[in-house]
């Protein structure tokens, strides 16, 4: 099958099993895997059954997509995501967002793990992204035909969405940083010199994922809203050796709240 028709199949197979697309969808990053537990009268499908969805095959990422509903508000969970690291492409994520977008799925909130940049911001704190610099410079539009793949990205994180998450947090006595995030190829982490440069851009936090799949979904209609993970300071700022254990160590002891924050925002979203 073409691209377009491994989309329609798996739109087709979201529909068959779940029936009307939820509003939301949750993309989880290394870290957030314990969101999916928040889901009630959950249906799971697993990514294998969905032919434009890719293969995962990082710690964390479990490669399946649980419909169901956080407090009154049906979302659609991805427990995982393709990283351009892994092959060097921008586009591991198209079909999957293409897919929800096709069922009917009208935003798309992205989670992820993050260094931060900001002395004033510590691993386990959580950041509302407001923009990001895409470093790479990698597109997952190349190739795309007509003027359309001019897709404008001067509001890629919904400023009101933003500010009924940034609502919901600050009830739960839970606020959140807010900053832009730069995206960085990996899979190494950075250098301190790197960070030295990346923080002289303004952005407040890196990662190795979300641009790609903001340009996605935004190309495709859908809103974004986007919360980073703090894991760890970035290299250079404080005396740490950086891995993914550590990153994902760290994930998990933040966890609860991290969850507990990103239920609250969810449950209070009016698209």
């Amino acid at each position: 099958m073409n691209h377009k028709e491994l989309i329609d199949a798996s739109a087709a197979t979201l529909r068959q099993r779940l029936g009307a697309a939820p509003p939301v969808a949750v993309l989880l990053g290394s870290g957030w895997g314990p969101f999916a537990e928040q889901v009630q009268q959950a249906t799971d499908v697993p990514y294998a059954d969905l032919p434009a969805f890719p293969a995962l095959a990082v710690g964390g990422h479990k490669g399946l997509l649980r419909s169901g509903v956080v407090g009154t508000q049906r979302v659609a969970v991805l427990a995982g995501r393709k990283h351009a690291y892994e092959t060097g492409n921008a586009d591991g994520m198209l079909g999957a967002i293409r897919s929800l977008a096709a069922w009917g799925v009208k935003l798309l909130l992205q989670t992820n793990a993050a260094g931060s940049m900001d002395a004033g911001m510590r691993p386990g704190e959580l950041m509302l992204i407001t923009d990001h610099i895409n470093f790479v410079q990698r597109s997952p539009l190349i190739g795309e035909p007509g003027d359309g793949r001019f897709c404008d990205m001067s509001a890629a994180y919904d400023p009101a969405l933003r500010a009924q998450a940034q609502a919901a947090a600050s009830a739960m006595g839970s606020p959140l940083h807010e900053g832009i995030y730069v995206w960085v190829l990996g899979p190494q982490f950075e250098s301190p010199a790197e960070i030295r440069m990346l923080r002289g851009f303004g952005a407040q936090a890196v990662g190795m994922s979300t641009v790609p799949e903001t340009i996605i979904a935004r190309h495709a209609g859908m809103k974004v809203l986007a919360l980073s993970m703090m894991t760890n300071m970035a290299a250079g700022m404080e005396d740490e050796v950086l891995s993914h254990a550590h990153t994902l160590a760290t994930a998990n002891a933040a966890s609860d709240r991290a969850v507990a924050t990103l239920a609250a925002v969810v449950q209070s979203l009016q698209i």
